[in-house]
């Protein structure tokens, strides 16, 4: 019996592969990632209420949008550079439910604390973001390491670009 998109979250936060593994395989998970992104989006946005309303919004849209780019990079770096193996849908998944430590940011309303929150909570996303990779294109740590790196570098450079 597969568990509670709550569950689904917790585990993946911390790092359970076979939360992983079956949100991969279960195509109707996809609209519980988008949830999760949703909830993360809304986490980010909050936390960013001292930054006035254009950051708000960009916190929010930056997480939506974020999601399935970075979903679409990966997935085309990993098969296409590194032989992993996996639709767009099961990387969509596995990283949407990687972004689950992103509800943490809506501690960043607290003074100070935000300061060192969102720090961690990005290298926490990071590495839940190696993981999801990992298990999704099923290859190593090593290629999961490189495609998110590629993918990161490839990221900065659209945002540069467009924004």
């Amino acid at each position: 019996m597969p568990r509670s998109p709550t569950q689904r979250m917790l585990g993946a936060a911390t790092f359970d592969l076979t939360v992983y593994e079956e949100v991969e395989h279960d195509e109707a998970a996809t609209v519980q990632a988008f949830v999760v992104v949703l909830v993360v989006a809304a986490c980010q946005a909050v936390g960013a209420a001292g930054t006035g309303t254009f950051g708000i919004v960009g916190a929010a849209l930056g997480q939506l949008v974020g999601w399935v780019v970075w979903a679409g990079i990966t997935w085309l770096i990993g098969t296409r550079v590194f032989g992993g193996t996996a639709t767009w849908g099961e990387l969509l998944r596995t990283m949407g439910f990687a972004q689950s430590p992103g509800v943490l940011a809506l501690l960043a309303v607290v003074p100070l604390l935000g300061w060192f929150v969102l720090p961690v909570v990005a290298v926490w996303m990071l590495i839940a973001g190696i993981v999801a990779i990992r298990q999704a294109l099923d290859f190593g740590t090593g290629k999961a390491l490189l495609t998110a790196i590629l993918g990161w570098v490839i990221m900065v450079v659209l945002r540069i670009l467009f924004l």
